[in-house]
C-alpha cells in the first residue's frame, strides 16, 4: 500500500457512490483518513464499515445551508484539521432546452454550483488559518467544451471553472491550492438518463471511463510538491469524439 498521503485529513462530498466514493477509496489507500460527506447516512455507514477505521461518515445534506454549516465542525471533531477538501457532489441533466423543466435545473444548479461553492467556503478559512490545504473540485470536459446535449449541466461547469480559476488565485498566497479534474463521460449513475442508444454506443466505443481513473487523476493532482498546482487536469477515453 502507498503511503503519499499519509498522516492527511481528506473530505469527499458525494462520497456514497461514483466517483466520490473512489476518490476516498484511493485517498485511504494513500495513508489518509476521510470523511466521507453525504446526505445517505445508511449507505454511508455501511460504506464506511468497508473501507476500514480511516473511512469516516460525515452526514450533511449539501442543499440545505444550516447542514453544511455542521460539515467543517463534524469533520474536525471527528478527523481533526482538514488538509484536503474534494468538492465532488453533483448532479446531471441533458437534453433539449425546449423540453426541460425548469425545476429539475433549479436542484442541478444549486447542487453542482451553490452548494459546491457554499461548502468550499466553510472549509476555506480553517485552511487559511493553517497556511495549508488542498481544494479540488470534480467538474467536466463540459467546463471547458460547450457540450450540445447538456447545455444546463455544462453551464454548471463553466461556473465551476470560473470558480476555480479565480479562487485559486486568491487564496495562493495562503498556501492552499485549488484546481479540478475535468473527466469526459464515466460510468456513474449521472449519465442514468442517457438514451439507452447511446449509451450503448459509447460503451462499444470505448467513451467512457471508470470511476477508479478519475480517483488516480485526482490523487495524482494531491501528490505534487506544493510548490505546484494542477489548476485543470482535462482526462478523456480515447473513444469520445469532444
Amino acid at each position: 500500500m502507498a503511503s503519499r498521503l499519509q498522516g492527511k485529513i481528506a473530505a469527499v462530498t458525494g462520497a456514497a457512490s461514483g466517483i466520490g466514493l473512489e476518490c476516498a477509496r484511493a485517498m485511504i489507500e494513500e495513508g489518509a483518513t476521510v470523511a466521507l460527506v453525504d446526505r445517505a447516512a445508511d449507505t454511508l455507514e455501511s460504506i464506511c464499515v468497508a473501507l476500514g477505521p480511516k473511512a469516516v461518515p460525515v452526514v450533511v445534506d449539501l442543499l440545505d445551508p444550516a447542514s453544511v454549516a455542521t460539515m467543517l465542525p463534524q469533520i474536525i471533531e471527528a478527523c481533526g484539521p482538514l488538509d484536503i477538501f474534494h468538492a465532488n457532489a453533483g448532479a446531471y441533466i441533458g437534453g433539449d432546452v425546449l423540453e426541460g423543466d425548469p425545476d429539475v435545473w433549479d436542484r442541478v444548479l444549486n447542487l453542482n454550483v451553490n452548494a459546491a461553492f457554499r461548502t468550499v467556503h466553510a472549509v476555506l478559512p480553517h485552511m487559511v488559518e493553517r497556511g495549508t490545504g488542498d481544494i479540488i473540485f470534480t467538474s467536466s470536459i463540459a467546463g471547458v467544451v460547450p457540450v450540445v446535449w447538456e447545455p444546463v449541466y455544462t453551464a454548471s461547469k463553466f461556473a465551476v471553472q470560473a470558480f476555480v480559476h479565480t479562487v485559486r488565485r486568491q487564496v495562493a498566497k495562503h498556501g492552499v491550492r485549488v484546481g479540478a479534474v475535468l473527466p469526459g463521460p464515466v460510468v456513474t449513475a449521472l449519465i442514468k438518463d442517457w438514451p439507452q442508444a447511446k449509451l450503448d454506443e459509447a460503451l462499444a466505443a470505448g467513451a467512457l471511463m471508470e470511476p477508479r481513473e478519475v480517483a488516480d487523476s485526482v490523487i495524482f493532482m494531491l501528490t505534487r510538491p506544493r510548490n505546484v498546482t494542477i489548476r485543470d487536469l482535462v482526462i478523456l477515453p480515447n473513444g469520445t469524439d469532444l
